[in-house]
């Protein structure tokens, strides 16, 4: 069983900053990460509103800077799931598919998932029409009649992002008003999307990928339409499943976490889009990590003295 100071899991902004901060801080430390390092910020073509940038950059060559200065400040990743995490004594166990790791302090950065619509099509279609992500799959659409679905920032900055495959992208909200922020709703007003309110999404139907769906608008009749893809972006779940009974989580799933951002578990942190916040950004996961590794620094210095 190997044993590190700090054991981050999950290699989004909030698990790298922690990473980072955790190693120059003295700790050996690693960060858990079962796909590729970057979270959900990967999958963003453009990140516009991170410090630093005037010109906006891209999500995978942020977060490929991330992930490399980590590394570069000693930092070991590990490309493994975890299934489980046991509190012994002042250590803490991380069950893992391939191993065991032993550490003095977690930092939970696990991040979340889209959420599903759950209507019929939806599973059986995934990854043949259905998506969940317009920079990895947007370009097999080339000029086809796409439909996204929601209305907050995801669903319109992705809508707008189609644009550039397809001349025929249609955006679907069951409201009539936008959730999405200001500036984001006027270069949608200014982008060829043709928006469709109080709209729902019931049906995604096709032999082998999306052929029609069938949509419900306000005060008239459900019916079929023709369309290549849909693309979802109704919010997301956080990935906590495998935290129950071990740390306390709200009725959605959140954890709650102090101003330290400490758990209900002593020695157990996180950051990101796992803890209860107003604004889950990059920039936010960033200040998270940062304030989860010291914290837990000081937390490893107080209960293992040889450490301070």
């Amino acid at each position: 069983m190997e044993h590190y100071d700090l054991m981050i899991i999950g290699g989004g902004p909030a698990g790298l900053t922690a990473g980072l901060y955790g190693s120059r801080a003295g700790m050996k430390t690693a960060v858990i990460e079962q796909g590729a390092p970057g979270g959900q910020a990967i999958l963003t073509a453009h990140i516009e509103n991170y410090p630093g940038y005037p010109q906006g950059i891209g999500g995978p060559e942020l977060m490929l800077s991330f992930w490399e200065q980590a590394l570069a400040f000693g930092v070991d990743f590990i490309n493994e799931k975890v299934l489980s995490i046991t509190v012994e004594s002042d250590y803490k166990k991380i069950v893992t598919a391939d191993g065991e790791y032993q550490t003095k302090a977690v930092i939970i950065a696990t991040g979340s998932q889209y959420r599903l619509m759950d209507i019929p099509g939806e599973k059986e279609l995934t990854g043949h029409g259905v998506s969940y992500c317009a920079i990895c799959d947007g370009a097999f659409y080339r000029d086809k009649k796409i439909l996204v679905v929601g209305g907050g920032d995801a669903a319109v900055e992705e809508a707008v992002f189609l644009t550039q495959f397809s001349p025929h992208v249609y955006l679907c909200h069951r409201s009539d008003t936008f959730r999405a922020t200001a500036i984001l709703q006027k270069r949608l007003a200014e982008s060829s999307v043709t928006v469709m309110k109080n709209t729902k999404l019931l049906e995604i139907a096709g032999e082998k990928k999306v052929e029609r769906v069938l949509l419900e608008t306000a005060g008239e009749a459900a019916a079929w339409q023709d369309f290549a893809a849909v693309f979802i972006f109704i919010g997301t779940l956080p990935n906590t499943e495998f935290l129950r009974g071990v740390v306390n989580l709200d009725e959605r799933g959140y954890i709650p976490a102090g101003t330290d951002l400490s758990t209900s578990a002593p020695g157990i942190f996180a950051a990101g889009d796992v803890i209860q916040k107003q604004l889950r950004q990059v920039s936010t996961a960033v200040g998270d990590g940062a304030i989860a590794a010291m914290s837990s620094v000081k937390y490893i210095q107080e209960t293992f003295p040889e450490m301070a």
